[in-house]
Formats: C-alpha cells, sequence, structure tokens
C-alpha cells in the first residue's frame, strides 16, 4: 500500500547564472491570462468597450501584487521588513557571498492580494466611471480561478503545506532539507497537500460562479463578490487547522494569521449577498 506522495520537484523551469524561471511565476502568470480571456467573454456578452479591458488589466496585475506583498511582509514579517522597508518592493537581493540574485517576490500573502484588489478597482471604478460593485462581481469569478493557479505554484515551490499527517495521500515535501532547521531527508514526515486542498475549493468556486453566470440573468449587485469572499475563505478558515504556521508568533494561537484575516472577509460576503439591491444591470457605457 502506498502510504504517501514523495515530492521533490524542482521549483525552477529554468536556471542561468543568477536568474531563474521558477513554476510558480508561470501558473501566477497564467492565472491572469486566463482570466483576461474569460473578462474578454464578459464584456463581450455585456456589450462592454474592449479597449477598457487593457486598463482594467493593469490596474487588477499591479494591485494584486502591490497587495500580496505589502500584505505578507505587513502581516506575517512586519519586524523584519520595517527595519528594511525598501527590501517590500525589490525584486532581488545583493550580498557580499551570492552578489546579485533575482528571487522574485518570495512572501505573497492572499488577504493582502484581495485588500490591494478591492482598492484597485474602487479607483478604477471611479476614473473609469464603472459601477464598482459591478466590476467587482466579474473579477470575483476569475480571480477563484486564478487563485487555483497561485496555489498549484505554492506546491511547485513546496511551501505552505499542512501538518504531519498518515493519510495515504500525505506528502513528504523532500525540500524542506534544504531550509532551516535542515532535517535530514529521513526525518521528513509524510504532510497534508495543503496547497491542493485550497487549489481545487478554489477551483470548484470558480466552476460554481460561472455556472451562475451563464445560466441566470437577474442577480442584484454584489451577489458574486459576496459568495466568492464566503466561500473562499471559509475554505481557507478551515483549512488552517491542518496547515503549519507561517511564521512563529503564530504559535500557540487559537487561530492563527489566516483565520483572523479571513474573518472580516466572510462577513463582508454575508454583507453584500443579504444587502438589498436592484438586479444585475450594466456598470458602465456600451460600445
Amino acid at each position: 500500500m502506498l502510504n504517501y506522495i514523495i515530492w521533490d520537484v524542482r521549483p525552477q523551469i529554468l536556471q542561468f547564472d543568477n536568474f531563474e524561471l521558477r513554476w510558480y511565476s508561470l501558473l501566477f502568470g497564467l492565472g491572469f491570462i486566463l482570466g483576461y480571456y474569460f473578462i474578454q467573454r464578459f464584456f463581450k456578452r455585456e456589450g462592454v468597450k474592449p479597449e477598457l479591458l487593457d486598463k482594467l488589466t493593469f490596474y487588477i496585475i499591479l494591485a494584486t501584487i502591490l497587495g500580496a506583498r505589502f500584505g505578507h511582509c505587513i502581516f506575517y514579517e512586519p519586524e523584519t521588513y520595517l527595519k528594511a522597508p525598501w527590501k517590500i518592493l525589490l525584486p532581488f537581493t545583493i550580498d557580499a557571498q551570492e552578489g546579485f540574485r533575482f528571487t522574485g517576490y518570495q512572501g505573497l500573502a492572499s488577504h493582502g492580494g484581495a485588500i490591494g484588489i478591492l482598492i484597485g478597482l474602487w479607483l478604477f471604478a471611479r476614473k473609469f466611471k464603472v459601477g464598482y460593485l459591478w466590476i467587482l462581481d466579474r473579477i470575483a469569478i476569475v480571480t477563484a480561478l486564478a487563485a487555483f493557479f497561485i496555489r498549484m505554484g505554492n506546491l511547485f515551490n513546496s511551501e505552505i503545506y499542512g501538518v504531519q499527517t498518515d493519510l495515504p495521500w500525505g506528502f513528504r515535501f523532500m525540500r524542506e532539507a534544504l531550509y532551516p532547521p535542515y532535517p535530514a531527508p529521513e526525518e521528513i514526515v509524510p504532510k497534508h497537500p495543503t496547497q491542493i486542498y485550497e487549489a481545487l475549493a478554489y477551483l470548484a468556486i470558480f466552476g460554481l460562479l460561472m455556472y451562475f453566470y451563464k445560466n441566470y440573468q437577474k442577480f442584484k449587485h454584489g451577489f458574486f463578490i459576496g459568495w466568492f469572499l464566503i466561500l473562499v475563505f471559509t475554505a481557507r478558515f478551515f483549512i488552517e487547522f491542518v496547515k503549519e504556521v507561517q511564521v512563529d508568533f503564530e504559535q500557540g494561537m487559537t487561530l492563527n494569521m489566516g483565520q483572523w484575516l479571513s474573518i472580516p472577509f466572510i462577513l463582508a460576503g454575508i454583507y453584500f449577498v443579504a444587502r438589498k439591491g436592484n438586479p444585475q444591470g450594466a456598470g458602465v457605457s456600451k460600445a
């Protein structure tokens, strides 16, 4: 009988000297590309000016990266980055031993990304006279798909995994041996592949939201963003119970940082679903 799965996949697809292309970066980008494709279909279906999409894409990419990066640095490692705030936005390191090394942004928080998107879309809606809830509803659908690819990227990075398990689908993340406390390979135990748990939950949420969008017409503004927040962050809340803590200060907490940060998003989702509102209509000027 297979008691566990050995996971020893290199996070790099290509590596030349100090430059590397990682699976995480590829999957992160793929999430944006497919999101662009689906939003393009939404706009075409609803008769929205297509040139608005490129502007929206810029706002989304910038807001997601900045929000996720600032969120990680503020929520999980404030002591480190408040001492050297310039490191927050630097996608590389420079030291005496390794010299220049392109690292990308190692440390992104989904809660920060969500906050960034909410702020970025608010700015977008104000500038281009777009209904805020109208655009949030459509972005929510594709964000669930993007979240699937991001969590699969975490799997290839062998990060954000769960606690020890004796279930037959437990993963032995062999690359743990490369990081402190540098366990010996035989000491690495099977753990919950929480990246896969989250990825499958987000993919199912994307499918559910797409089903309602395609098959039903009359929803009040805020319906999709409301259910997105409820479903995504409820899934995140419960999966956190079998996930290892990301930083030391979470040790001993009844609820970890990810769970505390999920609660306001769940409450906001309930508000959007429960609020009174008019049926969905055009949120922007038509072509």
